[in-house]
């Protein structure tokens, strides 16, 4: 057995049978390998940044094994970012890079750069040591030689997990016996098997919640939702997080306040603040059910009457600014209820949808990348989460698809039936004019950190022949109309009404 089918072999023993390939030499031998077997999902990629996102998504979907497959030399480094994002978001993510021979390491030859652990604590880099919570890179050493790929058999395996063993005598202490008065609960993103647990779960304790669109369950909680902004200047004495670290505001005032009392339940096992709190390491549902059959009934009504007003509030102000991003962001929500998954983008859209989307219709299926926040190949990661999901709904801000402008390239393999891809072009990272630190800064300091643009997308469109629509009022969503290309939709809010929305 050549080293090319040993490692391929051991990999579908492993449950990996999605890989993503990139172009190379160094890894001829493999991507043949490859293309030669039945029974096994191949994508191809020029671009192995985009490539590697894409394969997280693909293993976001799916819950199994996906594998980036590239070449030697900084190819592999490109496949970095996707990693990180994968090892914070446990994710089995597989970096499959070839290598030149070990004689050539230190060398300073062609395409040798030092390959073996160049991600770091990012990835375990052994097989055996795997625990499938996260990405795996293995680097092998091939010399350049004819693969025979005759007789080949390629046979997938279950893909299985190792469980996480957890506690839950924390967690029971955490809720007193029943007594709820003063808890929160902050819900960040969930896993799809996770969301039925922790909504029954919310629905039994009825306590107060603070829900994120990732959740997937935020529509689904009428009854206990409440506006972050509630507690702006008073905040809980306790706060249970269920899943990533939640994307607003009052998760980051809880760092420099003590006196809350904080339980995060995650699978990554990181607390999400630099002060002290609790945190139990595990998969939420699995959690929850080992509390067992204890009956939480709570009494905490009163709390709720705080939060209602402030939604009201800004329901009005929706009304009053209708071209306003706020206000056509949530119009733009009402309209990706029909879709069949979204995907928010970070860092200004998943905010904004927090705040302004409609809260009555779920989502079917809804996606984000929050493991490390960042905003670098979102578009390849949607491409690769809803690869065979038709009508699917991606959202994301102009810098984030100016970094990502290469995804486009994986429409020719993914399904194109009713994908919208909405991009809203508020002319830069609009998120940093409104962290208060930055108000004393002069307009040349803001606009090097804003870095405001004023770029036209409807020549990437036609680029990678998408349908275009630009929109830039509410009436503009008339002619929003979807069909078998995948159609790319330019929101422009209207800068005045924006700044008049956040003004009252």
């Amino acid at each position: 057995m050549t080293p090319e089918q040993d490692i391929v072999d051991r990999l579908l023993k492993a449950g990996c049978g999605d890989f993503v390939v990139c172009g190379g030499a160094r890894n001829a031998g493999l991507v043949a390998l490859l293309e030669a077997a039945d029974g096994l999902q191949v994508w191809k990629h020029f671009e192995e940044r985009g490539a590697a996102f894409f394969a997280m998504g693909r293993a976001k979907d799916t819950g199994r094994p996906c594998a980036v497959v590239t070449t030697s030399g900084t190819a592999v480094a490109e496949c970095l970012p996707a990693v990180i994002e994968a090892h914070y978001s446990c994710l089995p993510l597989v970096v499959l890079s070839a290598d030149r021979p070990e004689i050539f390491r230190g060398s300073g030859a062609p395409q040798v750069i030092d390959q073996d652990g160049i991600f770091g604590n990012h990835a375990v880099r052994y097989l055996d040591g795997w625990d499938g919570h996260g990405p795996l890179h293995l680097n092998v050493s091939l010399e350049e030689k004819v693969i025979d790929c005759r007789d080949w058999q390629a046979e997938v395996e279950g893909f299985l997990p190792q469980k996480i063993s957890f506690e839950v005598r924390s967690l029971r202490d955490f809720l007193d016996d029943g007594v709820f008065k003063g808890i929160v609960a902050m819900v960040g993103g969930l896993e799809p098997e996770d969301r039925e647990d922790v909504f029954y779960f919310l629905k039994e304790l009825g306590i107060p919640v603070v829900a994120d669109v990732n959740s997937g369950i935020r529509e689904l909680l009428q009854d206990l939702l409440v506006s972050e902004k509630t507690f702006s200047g008073h905040l809980p004495g306790r706060v249970l997080r269920l899943g990533e670290v939640p994307v607003g505001r009052l998760w980051r005032d809880l760092e420099a306040n003590p006196a809350t009392s904080v339980l995060s339940i995650c699978r990554n096992g990181l607390p999400g603040l630099a002060r002290k709190s609790m945190v139990i390491r595990g998969e939420i549902g699995r959690v929850i059910r080992g509390l067992g059959e204890a009956d939480f009934i709570g009494d905490v009504r009163d709390d709720f009457s705080r939060g209602r007003p402030i939604f009201s509030q800004t329901d009005e102000r929706l009304e009053s600014f209708p071209d306003s991003e706020p206000g056509l962001v949530n119009l733009l929500s009402v309209y990706a209820t029909t879709g069949e998954s979204l995907f928010i983008g970070n860092s200004l859209p998943i905010r904004e949808w927090n705040e302004y989307g409609q809260r009555e219709t779920p989502y079917a299926r809804v996606f984000a990348n929050r493991g490390a926040n960042g905003i670098d190949g979102q578009l390849s990661s949607w491409l690769g989460a809803t690869a065979e999901t038709p009508d699917s709904w991606g959202v994301f801000g102009d810098l984030t698809a100016l970094y990502d402008l290469a995804a486009p390239a994986m429409f020719s393999q993914v399904e194109c039936q009713g994908r919208v891809l909405v991009v809203i072009n508020n002319g830069g990272g609009q998120i940093f004019e409104r962290l208060p630190r930055l108000s004393q800064l002069a307009e040349n300091q803001k606009d090097a950190i804003v870095q405001s643009q004023n770029v036209d997308l409807k020549g990437w469109a036609q680029m990678w022949n998408l349908d275009y629509l630009r929109i830039e009022s509410r009436e503009g969503f008339d002619a929003l109309e979807v069909g078998e290309k995948t159609l790319l939709v330019e929101l422009i809010p209207d800068f005045g009404e924006t700044e008049q929305f956040y003004a009252v």
